[in-house]
Formats: C-alpha cells, structure tokens, sequence
C-alpha cells in the first residue's frame, strides 16, 4: 500500500460455514482510478463489496481506506469516512420529489445548512441530466432514471471512494450512453468501483480491472490485458471477442 491507494484488502475471506464465498481477496485500488470489478454469477463480487462497505462481517482479513484499517467499523462509519455504495445507501424514496430524494443524501454531510444543500442539489441535478425532472415524484420515474437517481444521492455526498453495484441494469441503450459519459467526467473527482455485467461499458470506462472468479482474484490488470487473457476468457468473457 502507498499514498496513491485509496483502497486495499489483505487475505480477505468470507465463509459462511463450510463454504468461502471469498478467499484471500488482496486487491488495491489506486486514488482517483475506475476500477471494475467483473466475473460470472457466483463469484462473490456482491459479499466482496459488501465486506469492504461493512455490510458484511469479514470471517478474516483486513480492509484498508486511505491508509486506515477500517475493518472493524460500521457500515455508517464507513460512510462518513467518504464511502458511498448506491446500493447500500441511496434507496429512492418514492414518494418524494427527486430533488428531496438527493438533498436527503446531501445532508448526510452538510447537516442543517440549506443553502449548501440546496446549492449541491442544483448541482447534482445538472450534472447527471435530472433538472428537468427536479420535481417529479420519484416513483413516477421510468426505472432507468430511478437508477440515475440513485447515483445522483450518492454523488450529492462528494464520496472520496463511489461503489456502483450494477448501475447499468436495466438502462436503454441511450441511457447507458449517458452513463459512460456520466462516469468518465466524474475521473479524477473521485475514485470509482464499478460492478458491471456490461462489458461494453467496462471496456469503455475501467481504468484497471480485477476479476473474481469462485470467491478468488483469477485477473488483474488493464482492459487490453484482461481480454487477452486466456484464463478469464474461458471462465468468464468466452472468447477474445467478447
């Protein structure tokens, strides 16, 4: 680990009896980098994240953020030390307007001080596209936007560390356009840990890709070199053209 790593983990394991659903996980993430976390169904991205948002109890091994062993501290702890997982924390509330959606989220760091928050909302909303719809009813919104929403609430925290768990499920193809170029302005404002199916989308917006396969890291390293690699290509992409 050095001063440029935002995020490490060391021997991280997750068993739940006899069954690892992780084992020895060392991953690090560098500060201000996309990082995409790949692999097919079951092969523990989803408890992997949730031990590093403290979600998950850890069986053994340690989480490190910015230079710190977080590992025994609460999820909301966690938060307040600058990380933000959309799936955790940024439920939509659906019978609120957005714009009441995302200043619940910005007083998680702004507290009592409307005009910052009010500010960050007019903020948040532009950037990802939801002016428009400030006032609409959340659960008037197609699911697409709901998804938008949800990153919206995260980015009103000015998360150092932003987990995104799927972002791109369910989207339409414009939509998911409108992500990738959402995700590449937001480079170098925060570091960034995309779980993604979409492979179109990690190519185009993952610095670095680490790959998980049955609770264990199979690959590690840029876009180029995790397509050209041969065991993540029978185990998970198919072949060099996937």
């Amino acid at each position: 680990m050095d001063a440029m790593t935002i995020l490490s983990t060391r021997n991280l394991t997750k068993a739940y009896g006899g069954i690892r659903a992780n084992t020895d996980i060392n991953f690090d993430l560098p500060k201000g980098q996309i990082m995409a976390l790949i692999g097919p169904n079951g092969a523990g991205k989803s408890t992997f994240v949730g031990m590093v948002s403290g979600r998950i109890t850890a069986t053994s091994g340690d989480v490190f953020f910015e230079g710190n062993n977080i590992s025994k501290l609460p999820a909301h702890k966690r938060i307040a030390r600058g990380i933000a997982y959309t799936f955790q924390i940024t439920s939509v509330f659906t019978g609120l307007p957005l714009r009441e959606n995302i200043a619940l989220a910005a007083r998680r760091k702004l507290g009592s001080d409307k005009a910052a928050t009010d500010i960050k909302v007019a903020q948040v909303l532009d950037r990802v596209g939801l002016t428009d719809r400030a006032d609409m009813i959340a659960g008037d919104l197609s699911y697409g936007h709901q998804r938008i929403l949800e990153i919206a609430m995260g980015l009103a925290q000015d998360p150092r560390l932003f987990i995104l768990d799927e972002p791109t499920q369910g989207l339409t193809e414009l939509e998911v356009e409108n992500f990738i170029k959402l995700i590449k302005s937001l480079a170098g404002e925060t570091t960034i840990l995309l779980i993604e199916h979409n492979m179109d989308v990690v190519m185009k917006t993952a610095d670095q890709i680490t790959v998980l396969n049955q609770g264990e890291v199979l690959a590690a390293g840029t876009p180029a070199q995790i397509r050209a690699n041969k065991a993540v290509q029978a185990a998970y992409l198919g072949t060099t053209d996937a």
